[in-house]
């Protein structure tokens, strides 16, 4: 009886032992299975698009109050696919040495780059500040065109955490001289209350060298001076921009009369135009090429969005021609471009 009895309880005692590691086991399981599930369960984070908006100086702007010279480099995204950037110096002790306005187009997420005058300049962002160079290094005296005493706009420049101190800047937004055949034009823009202001001011015309001046909404991103009608006088073409997703584009253009005096050119906007019209939403580019004014826009289908991207741009060209009132831009070609998806 006893044996039978001792049998029994270690047969007991062997199935609790061999039960408490099943259990273990069990819940080990249950446990791995949902640590597997929260690791392979999709999630809804998504990795911030790099903006390169903000403002950037140039290391003499901590030494600003001893008086030293110092540049800020601001920029903002003016489209999907390019961005305004504005480089000026400090004025309040004397002259600016560097004075840059101009529009680069995005080749990665990080690298922009502008035309100017047959030169590339890139500009190179991280997220602590900017580079700035040219794609040539044969080319980079061209930027110390923008500046003068033997300045440069070349260099690195850091981004800034805290609101720029402006106080010490030169306050246009854009600022430009150009000249041709012996005429030039002192192109300049600044911030006003609920409107921007253009003027234009011509020298070097025999009658009348007064300034002209506009209400712009938005800010100016571009100026180009050629003999458009071959006439063997300049014309000077201001390129806008509307604030806003649209970043839509107007040009203001001055045709100079047997260099006595000035008239402005007619442009009709886009929007006024059938044949051009169809699918335009703004992001215009401007540029004079040879004796045309080129236009560039990208074209949008009914269900795309203004900030997306598209698969075709639209690029216009125009000539100047004699209009009864005063001189006009007419379209000359169209021809529509696929664009890399």
């Amino acid at each position: 009886m006893m044996k039978k009895t001792l049998i029994v309880a270690l047969s007991i005692a062997l199935a609790a032992c061999q039960d408490e590691p099943l259990a273990a086991k069990q819940d080990k399981t249950e446990a791995q299975a949902q640590e597997n599930a929260t690791s392979t369960a999709p999630t809804t984070t998504q990795t911030a698009t790099f903006s390169p908006a903000g403002n950037y100086v140039s290391g003499e702007y901590h030494k600003r109050d001893q008086g030293y010279d110092w540049m800020a480099v601001q920029v903002s995204q003016s489209g999907p696919e390019q961005i305004n950037v504005s480089i000026r110096s400090r004025i309040d002790r004397k002259r600016p040495t560097c004075t840059y306005t101009g529009t680069a187009q995005r080749l990665s997420d990080t690298r922009y780059k502008a035309e100017t005058q047959g030169t590339a300049i890139l500009f190179d962002f991280t997220a602590q500040g900017i580079e700035i160079g040219t794609e040539q290094p044969e080319a980079e005296g061209m930027l110390n065109f923008f500046c003068s005493g033997g300045a440069s706009i070349k260099g690195g420049y850091s981004k800034l955490s805290e609101p720029l101190d402006n106080s010490q800047l030169d306050q246009s937004i854009f600022n430009k001289t150009l000249v041709l055949q012996g005429i030039g034009f002192n192109v300049t823009s600044f911030k006003g209350e609920g409107e921007n202001r253009l003027t234009i001011a011509p020298f070097g015309l025999s009658i009348s060298n007064e300034a002209v001046s506009h209400g712009i909404n938005g800010r100016v991103v571009g100026a180009e001076i050629e003999d458009l009608n071959s006439d063997g006088y300049p014309e000077l073409l201001v390129f806008t921009q509307s604030d806003g997703s649209g970043s839509y584009g107007e040009v203001i253009g001055y045709s100079v009369n047997n260099k006595k005096s000035m008239s402005q050119i007619y442009f009709q906007p886009v929007t006024e135009q059938p044949k051009i019209s169809a699918g335009y939403m703004g992001h215009d580019e401007f540029a004079i090429v040879e004796t045309s004014l080129v236009q560039r826009f990208p074209v949008y289908g009914e269900s795309d969005t203004n900030a997306g991207q598209t698969k075709k741009m639209r690029q216009v060209q125009y000539k100047l021609v004699d209009g009864e009132a005063m001189r006009r831009f007419v379209i000359d070609k169209v021809v529509e471009l696929d664009l890399p998806h």
